[in-house]
């Protein structure tokens, strides 16, 4: 990044609370966090890269080492085996792996839309409604995965099953594109900057699509969480200064990104981002601008939907008798505002 994009960047987010964060930091439990996410540059995981990248996680006197994985499935994975310390995630996760009873909690969150896209590939020409898609191949980031998530519910609010489509997984970027080109799928379940791309090609005809309000509303019934910050209760235990210290971050970024223009967010980002098209890529930021939460905090209503969904196609979920008040909090982000709103 430029001097100049620097300055700009910083003039844009003020302070931000930057005394209160300074107070907050004192004494942290654990400095060194090793974060696990499944497809960074996509949009659904934008607040990580900002944060990362206007320098906020240094401002809270964490050194973060960011692990990028094929999809949230395996960032799901590390944090359960140990090799990370949080997550930015699907909220669904926190539900699911309480039926598994391997509980993990959502302390701040990041997307209140999805953002999540079905579209058919016009190259397979053989899906023309989502009436279409039992026996055919569907490209989702990861199996397990959020996309793999949806798909689940498009098609068990159809009347079939989970494994009435094939699932592929094609990531998050160029490797998603070139799936698409080839028409080795015949639909596609995926995000922004990769949905824009595709459609700019012409390459895709889009069916479902949650990165509004009304869309998601459409596919869910309800407002429904996305991308979150998760980890484990016992993490929470022993480093709640540390928790604080990563909703502090979170937090900020989010009310950063209420206020930035365009041209600010695209200054922060990295180059290999736009995949070769800034524009593209400034519209499909467009596209997904309503997706973020304007500050953090969870709802009820929320989990209620995600709860209702994954009990649809999840069994385990089904079979247990979910307690949604342990799948995530908003004391940490209630206490960031507190300081950061000031």
């Amino acid at each position: 990044m430029t001097l100049k994009s620097l300055i700009a960047a910083a003039a844009v987010a003020l302070t931000l609370g930057t005394a209160g964060l300074a107070a907050a930091q004192q004494n942290l439990e654990k400095t060194d966090i090793k974060i696990a996410v499944g497809g960074k540059p996509l949009l659904y995981y934008l607040p990580l890269t900002l944060a990362e990248r206007l320098g906020y996680f240094k401002d809270a006197g964490l050194n973060v080492q960011i692990n990028d994985f094929g999809g949230g499935a395996k960032s799901l994975q590390a944090l359960i085996g140990g090799s990370a310390d949080v997550v930015t995630g699907a909220y669904d996760h926190t539900i699911q792996m309480q039926a598994k009873s391997q509980p993990i909690v959502a302390v701040a969150q990041l997307g209140r839309y999805p953002g999540i896209v079905l579209a058919s590939v016009n190259k397979a020409g053989t899906i023309k409604s989502v009436n279409d898609l039992k026996g055919k191949k569907v490209g989702v980031t990861a199996p397990g995965s959020s996309t793999n998530f949806m798909l689940n519910h498009v098609l068990t609010s159809m009347g079939m099953k989970p494994e009435d489509a094939s699932v592929i997984g094609v990531g998050g970027g160029p490797s998603a594109i070139a799936a698409i080109k080839r028409g080795e799928i015949d639909a596609i379940v995926n995000l922004d900057p990769v949905i824009s791309q595709a459609q700019a090609d012409g390459d895709i005809t889009v069916l479902l699509d949650t990165r509004t309000e009304k869309g998601t509303m459409d596919v869910y019934g309800g407002p429904y969480p996305a991308a979150v910050l998760y980890m484990k209760p016992d993490f929470i235990k022993e480093n709640p200064k540390t928790t604080q210290a990563l909703t502090d971050v979170f937090v900020r970024t989010m009310l950063w990104l209420n206020k930035a223009s365009t041209d600010d967010v695209l200054k922060v980002l990295p180059e290999e981002y736009f995949l070769g098209n800034k524009s593209l890529y400034a519209q499909a930021f467009e596209h997904s601008r309503p997706t973020y939460s304007p500050d953090g905090r969870f709802t009820q209503a929320g989990a209620d939907a995600a709860l209702k969904v994954l009990k649809a196609f999840d069994q385990a979920v089904a079979s247990t008798n979910i307690d949604l008040s342990k799948t995530y909090t908003n004391q940490y982000v209630e206490d960031s505002l507190k300081r950061l709103e000031k």
